[in-house]
């Protein structure tokens, strides 16, 4: 439970329990799925947003492959192996709701909820690099769509 005796819950809390899931499993291998039940039971997150974490973290795993060559394309200064883990797996969470969820997040929430998470969790230069990247792929993803003969 949370401070207050009660479960945490919501999407934000969700996304925020998927970024450490998956920066965990970026630095450490471990298993997603075990990550996810540990932290949410220390975190007291509800079931409901455990649930959504879950979505995500398969998600972005799912898609990883497509994501990252999404963010290398999008950010050529930036070698991808150097680039902050946190930073990597905010945008990977932003571009999978926005571009690969059945029920695609809005743009505009998926780059402001990707910026929060910035904010919080990365370095004071964050919320503008992950809002250039999420914010350039989506658009192009969203031009190519919209674009005669796609």
């Amino acid at each position: 439970m949370s401070p207050s005796g009660r479960a945490i819950h919501g999407r934000r809390a969700a996304r925020a329990m998927a970024l450490q899931v998956l920066f965990e499993v970026d630095t450490t291998g471990h298993e997603p799925a075990e990550v996810l039940q540990r932290r949410a039971g220390e975190e007291s997150l509800s079931e409901d947003a455990t649930s959504y974490a879950g979505e995500l973290i398969d998600g972005v795993l799912r898609q990883v492959s497509v994501i990252d060559a999404l963010i290398q394309r999008a950010a050529p200064a930036w070698p991808f192996d150097q680039m902050a883990r946190v930073d990597r797996n905010i945008i990977r969470i932003a571009l999978f709701e926005a571009l690969y969820r059945p029920e695609r997040v809005p743009f505009k929430i998926a780059v402001n909820e990707a910026v929060e998470l910035a904010k919080q969790y990365g370095s004071d230069s964050s919320s503008r690099f992950v809002n250039g990247v999420v914010g350039k792929i989506v658009n192009e993803e969203n031009a190519r769509e919209q674009s005669p003969g796609s």
